[in-house]
C-alpha cells in the first residue's frame, strides 16, 4: 500500500458552500464540488509550494511497481521517486488557478505531456492508484493547454478508464478477495475518475453501476467492511473508503442521487461505513492493528519497522476521507475539521468562476 497522504494542513473553509452539480460535458467541474465564499489563508502556501518546484524536471517511467514490495526491493525506490511528479503537477495546477502565472502553467503542461507521453499501463490499481493527480491536474488546466496535451491527456484518460472497466467485468460475481476489497475500490476509482475527466456518457454509468456493486461486495449492511475482517486494520478500512468516496465525488455531478448514501442490493452503503468508522476517527474508540491480520506481508512490514503496521490506529490517517466525505455528507464537516487537513484538490475551489 502507498500511504503517501494527498493533504495539506489548511482550514476547513473550503468545504462551506456545495456549487451546483450540472456541468457541461466540454467542462467538467469534478475536481471542485465546493466552491469557497473567499480565498484562504492557504493560497499563499500553495503557492509559494509550487514555486519552490517549478524548475524541478520530470521523472517518467513505462511502468511502476510499488505494491508488495518493502523500500529498496525491486524497482520500488524508483517508482516512488517517480510517482513524486504526480503531486508536483497537482501542486503547480492549483497554484495556477489561484495566481494564473504562465510559468506554472507551462510547468503543468510539461509533467502532463513527458508522462502522458511515457506511461503505459499494468493496471495493478495499487501501483497506479495516485495516477488520478495527473488527472486531476488536466482537469484543472485542461481548457488552457496545447491541443497536443489534451489529445495526450485524453487518449491516457480512455485507456485506463476502457482497461480498467475490461477488468472489472471480467471480474463480476468473483469472490476472491482482491476482486472485493481494496484493491477493486481502487479499480474503480480510476475508471471512475478517468471517465468523470472524459465526460464520456457510457463510462460514467457504467462506473457508477461498479461502485454499486462493490458497495454490495465490499460493506456489510452494519457499515463493516470486507478490509477489516481480512486485515483487522482501520489502516486498511480508511484504504478502501477512500476510494470509493473520491469515485462518489468524480460521479456525483451525473448522478441523481447521493452515491455516498445510495443502498446497494444488500441494503450498505458509503455513509454506513464513514458512520462506522467515526467512533475511531473521533477517538472516542481505539484499535489495535493488525493483530490478526490474514495477510503475510502486514507482518512483513510490521517487523521491517514500517510505520502504521503495529500499535493503536492514529485517526489522523482519515483526514482526507472525511474532508472528501464532507463535501456531500455536511454532517462530517465536523469531523474532518478536527483531523485538520483538506486534499490538495479541493484546495483550487477557492478560485471563482468557470474554467479558466
Amino acid at each position: 500500500m502507498n500511504t503517501r497522504r494527498l493533504v495539506r494542513p489548511v482550514a476547513l473553509a473550503l468545504l462551506t458552500i456545495a456549487c451546483a452539480t450540472a456541468q457541461a460535458a466540454d467542462a467538467p467541474r469534478w475536481w471542485c464540488p465546493l466552491a469557497a465564499s473567499s480565498p484562504s489563508a492557504s493560497d499563499d502556501a500553495v503557492l509559494t509550494r509550487a514555486l519552490a518546484h517549478l524548475d524541478a524536471q520530470p521523472h517518467p517511467m513505462a511502468h511502476l511497481h510499488t505494491q508488495g514490495l518493502l523500500p529498496r526491493q525491486g524497482i520500488h525506490d524508483a517508482s516512488a521517486e517517480a510517482e513524486r511528479d504526480w503531486p508536483l503537477a497537482l501542486d503547480a495546477a492549483v497554484a495556477w488557478r489561484r495566481s494564473s502565472q504562465p510559468a506554472l502553467l507551462r510547468q503543468v503542461t510539461r509533467y502532463l505531456d513527458v508522462w502522458a507521453g511515457t506511461y503505459q499501463p499494468d493496471f495493478n490499481p495499487i501501483d497506479e492508484t495516485n495516477l488520478v493527480e495527473l488527472f486531476q491536474a488536466y482537469a484543472l488546466t485542461r481548457n488552457a493547454l496545447p491541443a497536443s496535451t489534451r489529445a495526450a491527456m485524453t487518449m491516457l484518460a480512455r485507456r485506463i478508464a476502457e482497461g480498467y472497466l475490461a477488468r472489472l467485468q471480467r471480474k463480476t460475481g468473483s469472490s476472491y478477495i482482491n476482486d472485493i476489497n481494496n484493491w477493486q475500490s481502487h479499480r474503480i476509482k480510476l475508471l471512475a475518475m478517468s471517465a468523470a475527466v472524459l465526460g464520456d456518457p457510457a463510462l460514467v454509468a457504467a462506473a457508477r453501476e461498479r461502485l454499486m456493486l462493490q458497495v454490495a461486495a465490499n460493506i456489510r449492511p452494519d457499515g463493516s467492511t470486507v478490509d477489516f475482517a481480512q486485515r483487522d486494520a482501520l489502516h486498511y478500512v480508511t484504504y478502501d473508503l477512500e476510494p470509493l468516496v473520491q469515485a462518489s465525488l468524480a460521479l456525483s455531478p451525473y448522478a441523481k442521487t447521493n452515491l455516498l448514501e445510495a443502498r446497494s442490493s444488500t441494503g450498505s452503503s458509503i455513509a454506513a461505513a464513514l458512520d462506522w468508522l467515526a467512533p475511531y476517527a473521533e477517538g472516542r474508540r481505539t484499535h489495535q492493528e493488525f493483530v490478526h491480520t490474514q495477510e503475510p506481508f502486514d507482518i512483513v512490514r510490521r517487523q521491517a519497522g514500517l510505520k502504521g503496521y503495529a500499535g493503536a490506529w492514529d485517526p489522523h490517517i482519515s483526514a482526507a476521507l472525511y474532508a472528501y466525505a464532507a463535501v456531500l455528507l455536511p454532517r462530517y464537516r465536523a469531523l474532518a475539521a478536527r483531523l485538520g487537513a483538506v486534499p490538495i484538490e479541493l484546495q483550487a475551489c477557492a478560485v471563482s468562476g468557470a474554467d479558466r
